[in-house]
């Protein structure tokens, strides 16, 4: 369904002077702002001018196509390049105006190109190098999987590319490498990447730091390479129907040589080049690329240009249309599905309302547990989900090669048959190896993408390889789900390395992340709920290891729908208010099992998720934790400064200030003192 170029042969002449304008657009705001990269902007001006001129699949008065093809900066430092080039395409939101505000606030044109600034053209958040490459490989993913479930015989809907320019920077990444390596392994051949090859990086000449070849690096993996000069446009675009076209059943890379900082001649070359250092310049570079001194200038023929390449989109557009349409109503349950999509509205047609089913609706889906079950968390996530993934058929999941540890699996672990591969596109579950951080890049890029809601799973220890893609994930209000188990010293035997004792608070501390930590197997059901509920930012779920009691002196109802609002009545006083004890996921049961002995004057709150808590209305709050009752002590296996916020001055909180230690979880949980006596013995003494 992707329309032909406007024309076999490449526009050079009105294509180069595109570039021209661009390269003074970046010239101009960097110079104007003081600040910005112009490396990049001025090295791959012919580059983006191919792309944004000739052969990119989109559309500026539809942004939210759904088969566009998506193009990710992953040099996201470069940021004027894209804003230049979706400037020249038509992007209403990115105006001459906010061309002008670049960098400056409140300004639609931020440093490095974020999604919840300026949708419209803006496919990812990058900046950290690597990321966006990483999450290029999680859109070409949620591409396949698309094009497998809803594409028939009679109709294609989905066959978009997705195109990603990279830098040195970005291949110099561990997160990169993970990445890639999984896309050639999973043969994905509708992604393009443009690796800018320029032979420099920020500090010096590339060959400091490297001497790798690349196009070996990436042929061993199971990409197709070719290598072109990046200034010759009619190279390039060869090159890329190549690739686009190649039909090799792999993923595409093109090494495009070319020169940082080209039409400045002072820097270009250096690494001077690769920040503002050559905006000094502006005047005499200006003057030598031919511009007029007006700044911000764009030819009127450049502009006429790009109408009548909108007008080309906008006929492939209405085109696609009348073939979803069609689909549309020869597929009524597969449209569903697809309505149903619980990413960015932004992404699906716009008579397409974004729906999730209710919270109580899941809710009922998921079967109460046994009144004595005694469980780990992890196991009961595994029973919670297979219902869930049943009303959220377009929820995929994936493991960092420990679906058998993690039991996120969507499905028959035993059997296996719904994976994602090479051969089956449809399915569910993605292997990912031994990359954690390169799996959660993934999973924003699958998010971003706008049709499946990602999920994937890890040891919650093996966070902090994964902090970097959470924090963008949260920034950019991207709803993945995070299924990390093992969550505390109860791991046990495995020692201090597998362990986490600061790892919650940590993660707590990233703004728009929602962390729940159940305390048994009815809140792990609310827990997840919450988690398939919530479309505005990603949610992290901290699953035990070791078994744990089912709580059942509280009803389902207030342990499912208390997991929901992240804190609730556990276990109300039934004298006067003297004492409040919280405690989250493991260890609430200890809080519990002390409140039996410290009178009918104490109230049991559990805090499974202290962000949903604090987004309930002031009353609710209130009536949770009074403030009059002072007298508090918290319990959690955990590094206990976080619980400050709810046991104030003259509260205590219980917790792990120290590394953990290798013996059988619960030996370690009572040496360490996470015990109903220790709560005692505090509450006694606050």
């Amino acid at each position: 369904m992707n329309p032909t170029t406007p024309s076999k042969t490449l526009p050079q002449d009105i294509l180069s002077k595109a570039a021209t304008m661009a390269r003074g657009l970046a010239i101009d705001a960097v110079h104007a702002s003081q600040s910005g990269h112009l490396g990049l902007p001025l090295g791959c001006a012919e580059i983006g001018a191919v792309l944004y001129g000739h052969v990119l699949v989109h559309c500026p008065s539809h942004p939210e196509w759904l088969n566009r093809d998506r193009f990710v900066l992953s040099a996201g430092h470069g940021s004027m390049f894209l804003y230049a080039w979706l400037h020249l395409s038509g992007y209403a939101e990115i105006s001459l105006d906010e061309i002008k505000r670049f960098r400056q606030l409140h300004s639609k044109t931020p440093g490095h190109p974020e999604l919840t600034h300026a949708p419209s053209g803006i496919e990812t958040t990058t900046g950290p190098l690597g990321q966006g490459l990483a999450n290029s490989v999680g859109m070409a993913i949620a591409a396949k999987m698309a094009e497998a479930r809803f594409n028939t015989k009679e109709h294609t809907i989905f066959d978009h590319h997705i195109v990603c320019l990279a830098g040195d920077g970005c291949m110099q990444e561990g997160v990169a490498l993970e990445a890639v390596e999984l896309a050639g392994h999973q043969k994905l051949d509708n992604l393009i990447v443009i690796y800018d090859s320029n032979a420099v990086t920020l500090d010096a000449m590339a060959a400091e730091t490297q001497s790798l070849d690349a196009a070996k690096r990436f042929e061993a993996i199971g990409f197709d390479v070719q290598t072109v000069a990046g200034h010759e446009m009619d190279s390039f675009y060869a090159a890329f129907e190549r690739a686009k076209h190649a039909g090799s059943g792999k993923p595409q890379l093109i090494i495009a040589k070319t020169l940082i900082g080209k039409g400045i001649p002072e820097v270009e070359g250096t690494q001077k080049a690769h920040g503002e250092g050559g905006a000094k310049f502006a005047e005499s570079a200006r003057k030598g690329l031919g511009l007029p001194p007006e700044p911000y200038y764009v030819a009127p023929e450049v502009s006429a240009f790009f109408a009548g390449r909108r007008r080309e989109l906008e006929a492939a557009y209405e085109g696609w249309r009348e073939t979803f349409e069609a689909w549309r109503a020869a597929n009524p349950k597969l449209a569903e599905q697809l309505a149903v999509s619980s990413a960015y509205a932004h992404t699906v047609p716009r008579d397409t309302k974004l729906r999730t089913p209710n919270a109580a609706t899941l809710l009922a889906a998921v079967p109460e547990f046994p009144a004595d079950a005694k469980i780990a968390t992890r196991k009961a996530g595994q029973d919670v989900l297979q219902p869930l993934a049943a009303k959220v058929p377009l929820l995929m999941g994936g493991s960092a090669d420990l679906y058998g540890s993690t039991l996120n699996y969507i499905g028959d672990l035993k059997t296996g048959d719904d994976d994602f591969k090479p051969n089956r596109r449809g399915g569910r579950n993605i292997r990912f190896g031994i990359r954690e951080h390169g799996m959660c890049s993934v999973l924003n890029g699958i998010a971003a993408h706008g049709i499946f809601r990602a999920s994937g799973a890890t040891f919650l220890v093996f966070a902090d390889y994964c902090r970097a893609a959470i924090r963008l994930a949260a920034l950019s209000h991207l709803p993945v789900i995070y299924v990390f188990t093992h969550d505390s010293v109860g791991v046990g035997e495995d020692g201090p390395t597998h362990e986490p004792v600061e790892t919650i608070p940590a993660l707590r501390l990233i703004p728009n992340l929602d962390v729940i930590r159940p305390a048994d197997p009815e809140e792990t059901a609310g827990a997840f709920v919450a988690a398939l509920d919530r479309t505005d930012g990603p949610t992290l779920l901290a699953l035990t290891r070791q078994n744990v009691p089912l709580l059942a002196e509280i009803p389902v109802s207030a342990r499912r729908e208390g997991a929901l609002k992240g804190g609730y009545v556990a276990k109300r006083e039934t004298a006067p208010l003297e004492l409040i004890l919280l405690g989250a996921g493991s260890e609430l049961q200890h809080a519990l099992a002390a409140a039996k002995t410290l009178g009918p004057g104490t109230r049991v709150v559990s805090m499974p998720c202290f962000t949903r808590f604090d987004r309930q209305p002031a009353g609710y709050r209130e009536e949770v934790l009074p403030r009059a009752c002072r007298k508090r002590v918290a319990i959690e296996a955990t590094v206990p400064s976080t619980w400050a916020r709810y046991v104030g001055l003259d509260g205590a909180a219980i917790g792990i200030d120290r590394f953990g230690l290798s013996a059988p979880g619960a030996a370690v949980m009572k040496e360490l003192g996470i015990t109903a006596e220790h709560v005692v013995e505090v509450a006694k003494n606050v």
